[in-house]
């Protein structure tokens, strides 16, 4: 019966009075006011389907979408529609109606009349006359209101609807709406050129006041701020910022311009929508999401306030005012790391539901997304990660030990999550990953020298000619006048093999410094030398060939001999 109501209504003839023939401006602007009808309306009525039908009790009908009627460029109301007669279609009818009635002069909108039809309302142009269009039940629950309110309230609506238009396509009000459209476009002109002015005398102030102090800002800086840069951030700022008041001056009044006149007072009103709706639903999320802000910005506190408590507990304990039993002062900072990790995550995790757009199909899309990428790049990243934590708990090595890596010999000197900083004896910065440490061998030479002493050891070879005892006591001697070399524990030899030709003597002594081993080798050496030859002793190693004349041996009065005379004076020295 709905649907049958809804084809009486488009198929009745309706009644204009002997219209009178239309001037050329009218009938243009009808043709506009017509492809604005069909176009933009959408956006006007831009209501979901699940709004509508939210809208709507459900009951016996079924409602596709609603329409506006758009009457003289301004709408008027909306009207629901069914799928054999869509609202669009019907509000596009039920304006062609009503502006048929504002151009018959004869017309007088005050015998608009509603007559109760039962199932529906009626508003005919006289009483006994044939209907406009039929207000029903839908549209009454549609608007929430009863159907009698709701037809008187449309009557009177479609009669200011029917003065207006009359008062707007007057010739004199059209005149005057094209000499304000006019004038508008010369105040926007003349606006333009001001903004345009102001905007480069600004530029050419600023650049006066203001670029002079970058480039002292650069000087200061040590060049790590250019000043040219900094100047191109302020020109670019300058210039976004003259566009938009460009593009904001230029809407404006095209929105006005567009206003004044029927033909296109209905694109002003959708022009101002474009605008108008995203900053209204910007404004009424931003106000709905204040209690979530308040919340954040509380967790946040807290946060921050929980992370400065850990930071002092960790320091106590890292300068041993604070002790736990097993806990060592070197664990306090790589633990705070972890800590404060948890810490964020935990907080990260309360206020994800908080976030703006979380609960979005696209916000989750690309948090999986991230999620994926970081996965698959980050496999070594996350090894090393773990090992570096590792090491630290396996107390493996810590900053300024001397240790061997691999084939890396030198000193610790950062110790970092992904990686470990060496510096070789050759000043030679060496950088390790820390998965590579955690599955190679590490040789920590500072360990034991801090509390029992490092053993450095040597071997010479010496013939079986030479008595054992003599030979360790040179040894001894030889350690003895090594500087560095702890007394006690005592040095010691061992005798390492009986050799084909000589027998082999290693000399062990402590030093309490892993960091001064090559200084301490090159002084056992230098000592070890200097021994065998004051006791005429001759060194083998490394191969033994026979018994020369004299034995190998450097005379004590050949030790200090200078160096040979190049050019008058002696190299290496002044005369």
């Amino acid at each position: 019966m709905l649907t049958t109501l809804f084809k009486c209504e488009a198929a009745q003839p309706f009644r204009s009075g002997g219209s009178l023939a239309a001037p050329v401006i009218r009938r243009l602007g009808k043709l506009l006011l017509l492809v604005l009808t069909l176009l933009l309306p959408a956006v006007v009525g831009a209501q979901s389907q699940a709004e509508i039908k939210d809208a709507i009790p459900s009951g016996e009908f079924e409602i596709v979408d609603t329409a506006p009627v758009v009457v003289n460029g301004r709408v008027r109301f909306h009207v629901v529609g069914v799928s054999a007669y869509p609202a669009e279609r019907r509000a596009r009818e039920i304006a062609r109606h009503i502006e048929k009635l504002a151009q018959d002069p004869t017309f007088d909108a005050s015998t608009l009349h509603v007559e109760d039809a039962g199932t529906y309302h009626r508003i005919l142009p006289v009483k006994g006359g044939k209907p406009i269009f039929r207000v029903l039940e839908a549209d009454a629950e549609f608007e929430g209101i009863d159907r009698l309110v709701l037809a008187m309230t449309l009557k009177k609506g479609i009669a200011e609807s029917i003065d207006d238009y009359r008062h707007d396509h007057k010739p004199d009000v059209l005149i005057k709406n094209a000499l304000y459209a006019f004038g508008s476009m010369v105040v926007l002109v003349v606006l333009l050129f001001g903004v345009f002015w102001s905007f480069r005398r600004l530029a050419g102030f600023l650049e006066r006041r203001v670029k002079l102090r970058m480039q002292n800002l650069e000087a200061k800086s040590q060049r790590i701020l250019r000043g040219e840069q900094l100047w191109g951030l302020v020109q670019g700022a300058l210039g976004m910022v003259r566009l938009l008041v460009v593009l904001l001056l230029i809407y404006v009044f095209t929105n006005f311009a567009l206003s004044l006149f029927p033909q296109t007072r209905y694109a002003a009103h959708t022009l101002f929508q474009f605008v108008s709706s995203p900053l209204g639903d910007m404004v009424i999320a931003v106000i709905n999401f204040i209690p979530s802000l308040v919340f954040l910005v509380v967790l946040f506190f807290i946060t921050r306030y929980v992370l400065k408590l850990a930071r002092s507990v960790f320091a106590a304990i890292d300068t041993k005012r604070l002790q736990f039993k097993g806990f060592e002062a070197e664990w306090a900072w790589p633990t705070y790391r972890i800590a404060r990790l948890l810490i964020i995550v935990f907080a990260l995790v309360i206020a994800y539901p908080y976030i703006p757009g979380s609960d979005s199909a696209a916000f989750q899309g690309i948090s999986i997304l991230l999620g994926v990428l970081f996965s698959l790049g980050s496999t070594s990243v996350i090894s090393n990660v773990i090992a570096g934590y590792t090491m630290t708990y396996r107390r493996a090595f810590r900053i300024g030990d001397r240790v061997k890596i691999g084939d890396t010999v030198g000193d610790v000197m950062e110790m970092r999550v992904l990686v470990t900083h060496i510096k070789t004896p050759k000043n030679e910065e060496v950088v390790i990953p820390n998965s590579t440490i955690l599955n190679g061998e590490v040789t920590n030479y500072s360990t034991m020298a801090r509390s029992q002493g490092l053993i450095l050891h040597t071997m010479v070879g010496i013939g079986y000619e030479v008595p054992w005892r003599q030979v360790e006591e040179i040894l001894l001697e030889a350690a003895e006048r090594t500087e560095g070399l702890l007394k006690e524990p005592r040095p010691f030899i061992r005798q390492k093999s009986l050799g084909d030709f000589a027998v082999n003597y290693e000399l062990n002594a402590y030093c309490g410094d892993a960091s001064q081993m090559v200084a301490l080798y090159t002084g056992m050496h230098r000592n070890i030398q200097d021994v065998f030859n004051e006791n005429g002793i001759q060194i083998m190693t490394p191969a033994y060939e026979g018994d020369p004349a004299e034995p190998k041996i450097v005379p004590k009065e050949r030790w200090h001999t200078p160096l040979a005379t190049r050019s008058g004076e002696v190299y290496g020295e002044s005369e």
